[in-house]
């Protein structure tokens, strides 16, 4: 299976390049990611819990990068083990270039799934696997991106208080610019 895709975000590259190497970033942008440690030299280890179809997981794998070129691009490769569901393997492309409006981030991926997630279908994982992506690249723009002023309201609801402010990340960096 193969994605392709890119995003514009609303920062510098420099500041991209270190969200998507901070492991508080990335644990908080991956769908169902319950833990994550290590970080980008060493590589990182994960738990997800993912529903593809009618099976449901929960998967421990490892991420390593590798092709690094600072600020520039790398390469992401992992795999993970989810017992009786099967296996999840693949790997992308990641490249960072400068755009007008901020930083546009393109990925290239390639995926390979065994077990009860291949007898799935390919359509089905394929579905997935975009959505997957485009809730990962949605909660990692909200991270960097800048805050928007948003006028304070008298009542806040409870769905708000848990979800990740925007632009947390870039709060967190002293990159507000």
């Amino acid at each position: 299976m193969e994605l392709e895709g890119s995003r514009i975000i609303a920062a510098d590259r420099q500041t991209v390049w270190e969200a998507l190497n901070s492991i508080e970033v990335l644990q908080a942008s991956i769908p169902g990611c319950k833990e994550m440690s290590g970080n980008a030299e060493d590589g990182f280890e994960a738990v997800v819990t993912q529903k593809i179809g009618p099976v449901k997981a929960t998967f421990k794998g490892a991420v390593s990068l590798t092709d690094i070129v600072e600020a520039e691009s790398y390469r992401i490769s992992g795999e993970g083990k989810g017992g009786a569901a099967g296996f999840a393997r693949g790997g992308a492309l990641v490249r960072l270039a400068d755009v007008e409006d901020g930083t546009e981030l393109t990925y290239t991926v390639e995926a390979k799934v065994g077990g009860k997630l291949a007898q799935v279908g390919s359509r089905v994982v394929h579905g997935v696997a975009k959505k997957l992506a485009d809730q990962f690249f949605e909660n990692f723009e909200q991270a960097v991106a800048p805050a928007e002023e948003e006028p304070e309201k008298e009542e806040e609801t409870a769905d708000a208080e848990d979800k990740p402010k925007k632009g947390w990340f870039r709060k967190l960096t002293g990159k507000n610019t």
